[in-house]
């Protein structure tokens, strides 16, 4: 029994000798110690030796055991400390390097037009109001004078979710809902995506408008074309012309389209303006009475200007691009431009 003792001892010290690696320890411990071990084996066939010679026996097998366990423990701690030595090595750092650069991110351009455009509204005394991107038929159609049937709905290529649930196809949903929520005075702004059925080079499928309109008291088509001609003089430069011809819009009479001097060849013409010299740039018009009367407003009281713009479209002419899926492709070569 004791020369099986020191056997067993010997072979354990020697595997633990050979260990490398804290996993191959661990398998010695698990060969030596564990429950079906030898050792173990031999622990639990004390009971058939003699009285006389179970305790010498057990003081062996503890013995072993116990020197088995400190030289395991006294190996793992030096291998541990081996492996986060070579750790360390592997991942040390030359502080004397110099440090690698971070490609830093832009902001997209049609974000950079869109807030520069706002910010410009801010500082002439406007607000920002928000609405859904999935509208009800009555809030993007009959509540800015547009019924059922009527022909002026061809001007909008429009994406049905069902018969009465629709991608809004401009912004000006938020007039009306800001309208029948509050009363005059007004002035409000309604950024925000768009969704028509149409692509092109100049044609997006989503895209970004910018609607605003101004209802209170004594309101004229001077002011609207005060603030609208201060506006583009802002984004596009102090020196460029402005103009205002008579178009048609369901929700707004009179009408008009608002034309920057083309930005490319400062009104001389050119193939971007197709020799008219003149950019057409936004929308706009004093707001219908029946548009009033669907929110509640007194159009004897009140009057109103609303307009509305494409982000993208003034993003091109700003930055001389002349496709719009450039903004949508997310190409880094594009986008580092700006």
């Amino acid at each position: 029994m004791q020369e099986k003792i020191k056997d067993i001892e010997k072979q354990a010290l020697a595997a633990i000798e050979k260990a490398a690696t804290a996993a191959a320890l661990e398998e010695v411990r698990v060969k030596f110690l564990g429950k079906k071990s030898e050792l173990m084996a031999v622990l639990k066939s004390l009971g058939t030796l003699s009285l006389e010679d179970r305790p010498q026996a057990g003081s062996l097998v503890n013995a072993s055991k116990s020197i088995i366990e400190t030289t395991i423990k006294e190996k793992m701690t030096a291998l541990l400390q081996a492996e986060q030595a070579k750790k360390i090595e592997a991942e040390k750092i030359d502080v004397t390097l110099p440090g690698k650069g971070i490609r830093r991110g832009r902001i997209h351009p049609i974000t950079q037009v869109m807030e520069e455009a706002k910010s410009i509204f801010l500082r002439l005394g406007y607000e920002i109001a928000e609405g859904p991107d999935i509208e009800s038929d009555h809030y993007n159609f009959d509540g800015l004078n547009i019924p059922p049937h009527h022909p002026s709905r061809d001007m909008w290529s429009t994406l049905f979710v069902s018969d009465s649930v629709i991608l809004r196809t401009h912004t000006s949903p938020v007039q009306v809902r800001v309208m029948e929520k509050r009363k005059p005075p007004l002035a409000i702004i309604a950024p925000g995506r768009v969704y028509r059925r149409d692509s092109d080079a100049t044609h997006s499928p989503v895209f970004h408008q910018l609607e605003g309109f101004l209802v209170d008291k004594k309101v004229t088509f001077g002011d609207l074309k005060g603030t609208l001609t201060e506006f583009l003089r802002q984004m596009f430069g102090q020196n460029k012309k402005v103009r205002f011809r008579p178009s048609f819009f369901p929700f707004t009479e009179p009408s008009a389209e608002v034309d920057v001097e083309c930005v490319m060849c400062s009104g001389r013409g050119c193939r971007l303006c197709k020799e008219t010299g003149w950019l057409e740039i936004l929308g706009s018009g004093m707001i219908d009475p029946n548009v009033f009367k669907a929110v509640g407003y007194d159009a004897e009281k009140h009057g109103g200007f609303a307009f509305g713009m494409g982000i993208e479209r003034i993003a091109m002419l700003k930055y001389g691009i002349d496709d719009i899926r450039l903004f949508f492709e997310n190409d880094i070569r594009f986008l580092e431009q700006f």
